[in-house]
């Protein structure tokens, strides 16, 4: 009998001492498992199980210990197999370009002038006389086959404007930093005139209407020329807005993209985010450059300073400047002229003093600097400017993290003054994979094998890179950019071996330049870009493990879940 009040009463103890030894024991909203979880996480790289309570990740470990977190209200996603990684980063991309390139012609895949000739005739079908035909992703040298009456390697105007004469079109390269315009719009711009007012011969600074034998536009306008037509399109709408915002969100929810930095937005764009926070429809977490062609815009943030959000959603800390073209149009600014065009060396779209100015202004009051620049020259101006505010400040600032977005092509030279400035490259690897099977034409084989597209040279150099895919310039796919990374091949795996082959990331590297190096770029690894406890509850799940799969089936990879501050928001069901 005493044995067996003995027992009862031990029994009881312990059951007493387990209700109430932890009563402060918190409880997993959340539990995944049942496949590869990658953390980018230095101190452990992989683990079998993550368990997440609301937005925060809780605990990353093996399958055991974080059942121990789990109640009857826990939500348990099992991988069956797939693979998870932290919540991608689009390190570089346009938000609203992505939302817009939606609702618009979307010409990326095609592959002649035909072809954008026939998506014109299309749409013109639907169009009212007198709409405007916007559109944007055409490539003059991915075509298949190019047309006989090219100036300087563009098409001209006149096939186009036969299937629109009644509706005025402009439709810009992939790049961005070209467009092309039929006779309509440039009749409304007024360009049908042989002089424009207060420019001589359609000279414009930091830009060039291309013309013909005739001394007459071909309908290319490059760079700055650009604003000659688009400053003539109607404004997009409220209702337009919304539904190019909701359309950015679904095809980065799509792409495993929960983190995004937006490369330039002005002053409607920040009332539209802060809108879209209200209302509780921010569903990706925006890194917002400041756009630097409105100075007024940057000295009003200057006096008020960087608006970091502690809830992690829409963070205004940067500033971005254009500071040269694309290689594709020939604007990129070079230290020697282009192979394929002698005597010309691309533009200075922004002027260096600028940057200069941008660059003690942003150290001064607390703004991170990310400056395009594509061409050697540009990257060395830069990089030259930076120096020199850095020099001249009076503070000991080391982290700074000011950024050259792009920075294609590098002098060997300026290679290592990345470092040495604590420059961060935001690279994106789709770019070579697009351009590297015609950037030797621009630059020459010496050029490009010497200083296009360094990425392991950066890296071993002591800086982080940070990737993406310039978006709408291309796919937001991050497949993509991860495949270029780790080949050096075109998306068609070519060539065999890789261009540079010496160049390429290892597939780690290219993993966290998605992961923590681009949250390292926006001030933010802290809080997200590993699998971390205490970190942000976002990641990416795939349908196989794009880490050990052969190179050849990288691209076969596909996001079969979304997973954003703690919650679904995408799934094709695991």
């Amino acid at each position: 009998m005493n044995k067996l009040l003995f027992l009862y009463i031990t029994v009881v103890s312990i059951l007493l001492f387990n209700s109430c030894a932890n009563p402060n024991k918190e409880f997993a909203t959340m539990i995944i498992h049942g496949g590869t979880i990658y953390t980018v996480d230095s101190t452990s790289t992989k683990v079998e199980a993550v368990a997440t309570k609301g937005n925060i990740i809780l605990f990353a470990g093996n399958l055991d210990e974080a059942y121990s977190f789990k109640n009857k209200k826990t939500q348990f996603i099992d991988l069956k197999g797939k693979t998870m990684t932290p919540g991608l980063i689009e390190g570089h991309g346009h938000f609203m370009g992505l939302g817009y390139n939606e609702l618009r012609l979307d010409l990326m895949k095609t592959s002649s002038y035909q072809d954008i000739i026939d998506a014109v005739a299309e749409r013109v079908k639907t169009a009212k006389p007198g709409e405007w035909i916007i559109g944007r992703g055409w490539h003059q040298s991915k075509w298949d086959s190019l047309p006989t009456d090219l100036v300087k390697g563009f098409q001209t105007h006149h096939r186009l404007s036969e299937v629109s004469p009644n509706n005025p079109v402009y439709l810009s390269h992939a790049s961005g930093h070209a467009s092309f315009a039929n006779s309509k719009a440039m009749q409304i711009a007024g360009l049908d005139l042989l002089k424009l007012e207060g420019v001589n011969n359609f000279e414009i600074k930091g830009g060039e209407v291309f013309l013909d034998e005739f001394n007459r536009p071909t309908g290319i306008f490059n760079e700055r020329a650009q604003t000659l037509i688009s400053k003539h399109i109607p404004k997009n709408t409220p209702e337009s807005d919304s539904k190019a915002f909701n359309l950015a969100v679904k095809a980065c929810h799509k792409n495993g993209i929960t983190s995004f930095h937006d490369a330039g937005i002005d002053r409607e764009t920040i009332s539209l985010y802060n809108k879209m926070k209200s209302e509780n429809n921010l569903k990706v977490r925006l890194y917002a450059m400041l756009t630097g062609w409105d100075k007024d815009l940057l000295n009003e943030w200057y006096l008020k300073g960087p608006n970091v959000d502690k809830e992690h959603l829409f963070t205004i800390r940067s500033v971005k400047l254009n500071c040269d073209g694309a290689l594709g149009s020939r604007g990129a600014w070079l230290l020697e002229s282009y192979s394929d065009q002698p005597g010309h060396f691309g533009h200075e779209t922004l002027p260096m003093d600028f940057v200069e100015k941008t660059a003690s202004s942003g150290l001064k009051n607390g703004f991170q600097v990310c400056a395009h620049a594509i061409g050697d020259r540009a990257n060395r101006e830069i990089l030259d400017r930076y120096e020199r505010a850095l020099k001249k400040s009076s503070k000991l600032i080391s982290d700074h993290r000011f950024r050259i977005e792009h920075a294609q092509h590098l002098h060997p030279d300026d290679i290592p003054r990345f470092a040495e400035l604590n420059v961060i490259p935001a690279m994106q690897a789709v770019h070579m994979s697009s351009d590297r099977p015609w950037a030797i034409d621009r630059l020459g084989e010496q050029r490009i094998k010497e200083g296009a597209y360094m990425w392991q040279d950066l890296l071993q150099s002591g800086v982080p890179i940070i990737n993406g895919t310039d978006v709408p310039v291309e796919p937001i796919n991050p497949i993509a950019s991860f495949y270029a990374s780790v080949s050096r091949k075109t998306l068609k795996g070519f060539p065999e071996g890789g261009f540079e082959p010496e160049q390429k990331m290892t597939r780690t590297q290219a993993l966290k330049s998605y992961t923590l190096d681009a949250a390292y770029g926006a001030f933010e690894e802290k809080i997200k870009g590993s699998i971390t406890p205490g970190k942000l509850a976002d990641f990416t799940i795939y349908n196989q493990d794009l880490m050990t799969v052969s190179e050849d089936e990288i691209l076969k990879t596909t996001i079969v879940m979304t997973i954003f501050n703690g919650n679904i928001v995408y799934t094709t069901d695991l």
